[in-house]
């Protein structure tokens, strides 16, 4: 009888542990993403909850944010975090938030691209861990440009750059800089601000400038479509020597030294002309 008791009670407790475990319900949920989309290159802060942590029976339970494509980690990042379940008070939030922060692959393609996390605990009766997939939006709204010196006028030093948006992105209060530099002397301004550039469409814009070397660094700076002022610099080719006796300049030389040929024979004559008409004898 007693034996038949015990038998009893040991059942009755293990089916409490066993239906305790089977309570073990946690979920996962992607709650934000900054910036949105997700730029390939920079950082992405990604904040995870995970919900059901109240129930004791869950154990510890370890929460981690697989690094696979298009995630990259930094070194000595930790990946996994570990949950005490069961410590939280009441009328406190019953869940946890983990937040992360990676860096996106430089070749991470524009649109949805699917990340993973799996978690674990020692409550789970079937499986001693679990997977979720969620989707990182990405877009590349970077700009990019190709920049060339259009002219130079060595009788002003003025040159003149043309900047083409090269990149499938329109971009907003692009400034073109010519920072300080070795063999570069700016007279003025050293930055413009040319405004808006759609994709594919140029402007240019003029500097008094006086270079020595073959090469000359500007800086972009631009506010891109979501709202991010970035900058960055590229180095222009500069050769004086292809603005040096174009036919263009010999033209207006000719034209302007012909028009200053053609006034002093015009006064010329007009002298010789009036000094032949006083020296005429009058007929009596």
């Amino acid at each position: 009888m007693r034996r038949g008791l015990l038998s009893l009670v040991f059942i009755f407790v293990f089916s409490l542990a066993f239906i305790s475990a089977a309570d073990c319900d946690l979920g996962v949920s992607l709650l934000n993403q900054d910036p949105y989309p997700a730029v390939p290159g920079d950082y992405v802060e990604l904040v995870f909850q995970v919900s059901g942590i109240e129930n004791a029976e869950c154990g510890d339970v370890v929460f981690t944010l697989i690094e696979n494509y298009p995630l990259i980690f930094d070194p000595g990042m930790e990946s996994s975090i570990s949950i005490s379940s069961g410590t939280f008070v009441k009328d406190y939030s019953s869940s946890k938030v983990i937040p992360y922060k990676v860096r996106v692959d430089d070749n991470a393609v524009n649109g949805d691209n699917p990340i993973e996390v799996s978690f674990s605990s020692k409550g789970f009766s079937n499986k001693s861990y679990y997977t979720e997939e969620f989707n990182l939006n990405v877009e590349d709204v970077k700009a990019d440009f190709e920049i060339f010196v259009k002219d130079y006028d060595f009788s002003t030093n003025m040159i003149t750059f043309e900047i083409l948006n090269i990149a499938d992105v329109d971009i907003e209060a692009l400034a073109f800089e010519v920072p300080a530099q070795d063999g570069i002397v700016v007279k003025g301004a050293s930055r413009n601000i040319l405004g808006d550039l759609d994709s594919s469409e140029y402007t240019s814009t003029d500097f008094e400038l006086r270079s020595s070397v073959g090469e000359i660094v500007v800086n972009m700076i631009y506010t891109d479509k979501i709202g991010v002022r970035r900058s960055f610099s590229k180095v222009v080719a500069y050769d004086s020597t292809y603005f040096v006796g174009r036919k263009a300049d010999d033209s207006s030389t000719s034209i302007l030294t012909y028009i200053i040929w053609i006034i002093v024979i015009s006064v010329v004559v007009y002298f010789v002309y009036k000094k032949f008409k006083k020296k005429k004898p009058h007929k009596a």
